[in-house]
């Protein structure tokens, strides 16, 4: 069954993407649950509309994004983290950390999906993080890992 789904969802796909998936999982989980829509003529054409709509959305926002990269340019987030003698942290840094600490610290909202980490974090110390606010602009932020 072709589905056009209408939010990102982990292992099945992105948002606005025609996918198959199998027919029960299709009829009785993402189109009762708004996930989802079948993938029809009409509701293709429907798409073609809804993701002009999005791009242009996001074109509008394309300055405010190149704003918010010069903000972050050169700044640096202090991040508390329970950690051991050794160094070590208890459990790892992820991206929603990231995300709360650039809220309180500096101000800036960013949807956590748009933070990657290079690596898996597991000890005190000076990182780095990609933020990628729109296809054409990134930005790159420090991070210090600091004891609690």
């Amino acid at each position: 069954m072709e589905i056009i789904l209408l939010k990102d969802l982990g292992k099945v796909g992105d948002k606005h993407e025609v996918v198959t998936v199998k027919n029960g999982y299709g009829r009785n989980f993402l189109i009762p649950k708004g996930l989802g829509l079948i993938a029809n003529k009409t509701n293709l054409t429907k798409l073609d509309k809804i993701k002009s709509d999005a791009a242009a959305i996001e074109e509008a926002k394309l300055d405010e994004y190149k704003q918010m990269a010069t903000q972050l340019e050169g700044k640096k987030l202090n991040i508390g983290v329970k950690s051991g003698t050794s160094g070590k942290i208890f459990g790892s840094v992820s991206n929603i950390q990231i995300a709360a600490a650039l809220k309180d610290q500096l101000g800036v909202e960013i949807e956590r999906k748009k933070i990657s980490l290079p690596e898996e974090i597991k000890e005190l110390g000076t990182y780095k993080a990609t933020l990628n606010l729109h296809s054409q602009v990134t930005s790159v932020i420090d991070f210090e890992l600091i004891k609690e």
